[in-house]
């Protein structure tokens, strides 16, 4: 009986774990993508109908705030004015060092709210209005959603004739 009471806290455990090591481990890639671009390169569309490698970057800093406040309740930090623009107007660049920043910044939040979570955080439902879900959800599907727009980065790379990073999991 001791062991059955035990296993969803467990199981919570594991999920909670995973998710610290997975977090962690997307930021380091995502990051090591977004150097490898030139900064001259940042506003690169290989169609105009795409973002730019740029406004990738931000799209993803961008979501990460969003699914870890909401997971986590922490406050989240503010997007930069200028990388905002840039995400919002094609004719706005937006400049490397300050994507890769505020992306480097995006990733410590949500490895310290993922970290910080509890089982009960983690399974919890929370989010806005009409959009709610368990914070693992929320947590789970940015980080597809990172994966998502970092294998749309690494093509840009490609066609740019610069090899990404080893795949790492």
């Amino acid at each position: 009986m001791v062991l059955l009471a035990a296993a969803p806290a467990f199981a919570g455990d594991v999920i909670q774990e995973a998710l610290v090591k997975h977090w962690k481990t997307t930021g380091e890639f995502t990051i090591a993508v977004a150097k490898l671009m030139p900064a001259e390169d940042y506003s690169f569309r290989p169609v105009p109908e795409e973002l730019s490698f740029g406004q990738l970057m931000i799209q993803i800093a961008v979501a990460n705030v969003s699914a870890c406040g909401n997971a986590s309740g922490m406050t989240r930090p503010v997007t930069p004015p200028a990388l905002s623009a840039a995400l919002k107007d094609e004719k706005v660049n937006a400049n490397k060092d300050d994507a890769i920043k505020y992306l480097t910044d995006t990733f410590d939040f949500c490895n310290k709210a993922v970290a910080t979570m509890t089982t009960e955080k983690v399974s919890s439902m929370v989010g806005p209005e009409g959009r709610q879900q368990s914070a693992f959800e929320w947590l789970w599907a940015y980080f597809t959603h990172t994966a998502h727009h970092r294998g749309q980065a690494e093509v840009y790379l490609r066609v740019k004739g610069i090899k990404p990073p080893n795949y790492v999991f």
